[in-house]
């Protein structure tokens, strides 16, 4: 495996969208919707958006969203995909995460990121140029696949690199700019292609930007 294998480009995605329907379920991640659902709207960066489901959900939700993926085949899905009536919450980008840069860009109350897999020499930069992206006072939520799920019968690539917990998440962020909320492997039930009924984990870390006075806040905390 090595930072330049095609599975971490656009071609290798265009390619696996042209070649079949739907590629996800449609539904937004179960994950994401819990450690969001508690936040007042603001703006949104979803990263890997894929066909949209997540992007579409934050939007229904009140978050004027803007989904990056770098294949343009699931950026036409995801447009496809968005309600005539959210179609103005969201904008759909073609991007390389890879090439950002920190403190490049707009900043955004939340910036998410489910199942980005890269290797940890690529994932280190990416999640810091995503960190770079939140506003202050805004949130980080990173959901991923955790490396307990190698020794699950779910097909995962035997590549432990590729994995991450929620704890080596939280020790890339510089303690004085962010407090962990949420840093734990969630378990789900999940189907392998085969039928087989597992249980899996899902690493999942929320984080909110401290340095300055907070743009978002919790909705009990209005209350």
């Amino acid at each position: 495996m090595t930072e330049n294998d095609p599975r971490f480009g656009a071609a290798f995605w265009d390619q696996r969208y042209r070649s079949t329907g739907r590629v996800w379920s449609g539904e937004p991640n179960p994950a994401l919707v819990e450690e969001v659902s508690p936040l007042v709207p603001g703006t949104a960066l979803e990263v890997g958006c894929g066909e949209g489901a997540d992007a579409i959900w934050l939007a229904g939700q009140g978050w004027q969203v803007t989904g990056v993926d770098f294949s343009a085949h699931a950026l036409d899905r995801a447009a496809g995909h968005t309600p005539a009536e959210l179609a103005g919450r969201t904008n759909w980008q073609q991007a390389d995460i890879r090439d950002w840069q920190p403190g490049e860009g707009p900043l955004y109350d939340l910036v998410a990121a489910s199942f980005i897999h890269f290797p940890a020499s690529v994932r280190r930069p990416v999640f810091a140029a995503l960190a770079a992206r939140v506003a202050p006072g805004g949130h980080l939520v990173i959901v991923g696949h955790h490396p307990s799920d190698l020794d699950t019968a779910m097909p995962r690539p035997p590549e432990p690199d590729l994995f991450y917990t929620a704890d080596d998440l939280a020790a890339d962020l510089p303690d004085h700019a962010w407090k962990a909320l949420t840093r734990t492997a969630r378990p789900r039930a999940a189907t392998t292609p085969d039928g087989t009924q597992v249980l899996i984990q899902d690493t999942v870390l929320t984080a909110r930007h401290t340095r300055w006075a907070p743009r978002i806040i919790e909705k009990e905390a209005r209350s």
